[in-house]
This record gives C-alpha cells, sequence and structure tokens, in this order.
C-alpha cells in the first residue's frame, strides 16, 4: 500500500479557489475596466450634425492622429475601436459595428468579464473558467486574429472600391 503523499508543493488544485494574489490582479482589471467604459461615457463619439464618427474619438483623449493612417493612407487595425466603445455604451450597436466590429465585441467581453471578476474575487472562485492564464491567452489571441482578419478586409475593401469604401 502506497503512503498519502506529504508533498508541500505549492501547486493548489482549482478546487481549493483563487489566491490572494489572484484576486487581487482580478480587482485591478475590473476597476481598469470601470475606467475605460467611464472613458467611453464621457467622449462624443458624434459629429456636429449628429451622424455617428467611425474613427478619431481618441483624439477627444488628446492622442494624436492614427500615425499609420497618416502615413500609409490605410487605417490600422485598432482604427475605430475607441469610438466603438463610445458608441456602444450608448447602445448604438450598428454604428459601434460600423466603427470597428472587432471592438464591439471586445467590448462587450469586457462588460462581461466586469460582473464576472466580481463575482470570481467575492467568492474565490473563477467561474466557468478552469485555468485563468490559458483563458487569458484565448482571448488575447482571439482579439489578435479577428483585428488582422477585419483590417484584411478593410484593406481588400479598399483596394476594390477605393478609399472611401
Amino acid at each position: 500500500m502506497v503512503p498519502p503523499s506529504t508533498s508541500t508543493s505549492r501547486y493548489r488544485p482549482p478546487e481549493e479557489g483563487l489566491e490572494l494574489w489572484v484576486r487581487g490582479i482580478l480587482v485591478g482589471v475590473v476597476i481598469g475596466l470601470v475606467g475605460v467604459f467611464a472613458i467611453a461615457i464621457k467622449l462624443d463619439p458624434y459629429q456636429d450634425d449628429g451622424s455617428p464618427l467611425v474613427m478619431a474619438t481618441h483624439q477627444q483623449l488628446g492622442l494624436p492622429p492614427c500615425t499609420f493612417l497618416e502615413v500609409t493612407g490605410v487605417p490600422c487595425p485598432a482604427c475605430g475601436m475607441t469610438t466603438s466603445f463610445a458608441l456602444l455604451v450608448r447602445g448604438d450597436v450598428m454604428n459601434s459595428l460600423r466603427a470597428n466590429w472587432v471592438g464591439t465585441l471586445l467590448a462587450g467581453f469586457c462588460l462581461v468579464v466586469i460582473p464576472w471578476g466580481i463575482y470570481a474575487v467575492v467568492r474565490g472562485r473563477s467561474l466557468f473558467v478552469r485555468s485563468l492564464e490559458k483563458a487569458l491567452i484565448g482571448v488575447v489571441v482571439t482579439v489578435l486574429v479577428l483585428a488582422m482578419l477585419r483590417w484584411g478586409i478593410v484593406v481588400a475593401l479598399m483596394r476594390f472600391y477605393g478609399p472611401g469604401a
């Protein structure tokens, strides 16, 4: 008969809950996301005539115009993301999708992460997620792939229909 293991390994099975430092990081993530949405609410994603912007809302934060766009004449993969967040928090989903549909998906995901993160911090367990590391890698890779896919589509449409497409 094999005696029970008395290993003092730092590994904890998921059933034991989230460590304190992980909870602290989740608190930081939740606070950061709430801050992002507070900024999105403060921004005005509409022109003076009431029509929605499709990009350049970030300039209201004192940031410069997109350098990639200025140099190449082609919007970068992130062009329109700030505008899509600002439109989505106002419930303007269609125009948010037009500005940058990947930004809309990311904003929607972030809106879900806020209550999920609060739950995980309070309960000490991550709901529906066994490995936070794998989930984070999956989210980052998915957002990057979708952003590049969208960018490829935008560039192809610009080449086919011209810059105003």
